[in-house]
């Protein structure tokens, strides 16, 4: 009897993460229809830098300096970095900002939309080949215990 509630309960979380997927892929067909269409004609240098810059070293180095005093590794670090908070977060904070109608909103929400709009693009072209070398990585636990053995 265990056995088939353990079974049941996996099939239960199994639907509701995939019932809670549904709203992230709807906000993303609503970002890449509207907000992506509106906004291809209206790239800016300044825009485009901060996108890139925004994905990068704005992103990264508090990371990286969060985890500093860890045992994580620097390449964890930066790993951490790349696929940390992005795309909605984001979203969400642009959207804050737009509802205080303040100066500036128009370069603020450009922005914002580059940077989502890269961050989906480097993100999806990088994730399976970082993850591959992540994963062929020797682990921390590892590196250790050939330490101690020797």
């Amino acid at each position: 009897m265990s056995g088939l509630r353990e079974r049941h309960k996996r099939e239960l979380l199994r639907r509701a993460q995939h019932m809670g997927e549904a709203p992230a892929l709807l906000t993303w067909v609503v970002f890449g229809g509207i907000v992506v269409a509106r906004m291809i004609d209206r790239v800016t240098w300044p825009a485009l830098l901060y996108a890139v810059l925004s994905l990068t070293l704005i992103r990264m180095l508090p990371v990286f300096l969060c985890l500093i005093g860890t045992r994580t590794s620097a390449a964890d670090k930066l790993f951490i970095g790349w696929f940390g908070p992005r795309r909605l977060a984001t979203i969400v904070f642009a959207v804050l900002v737009l509802d205080e109608k303040l100066p500036g909103n128009d370069t603020i929400m450009l922005a914002a939309a580059w940077t989502v709009l890269l961050s989906v693009i480097a993100h999806g072209i990088s994730a399976n080949p970082l993850v591959r070398w992540m994963a062929a990585r020797p682990s921390a636990e590892a590196k250790d215990g050939a330490r101690a053995a020797s």
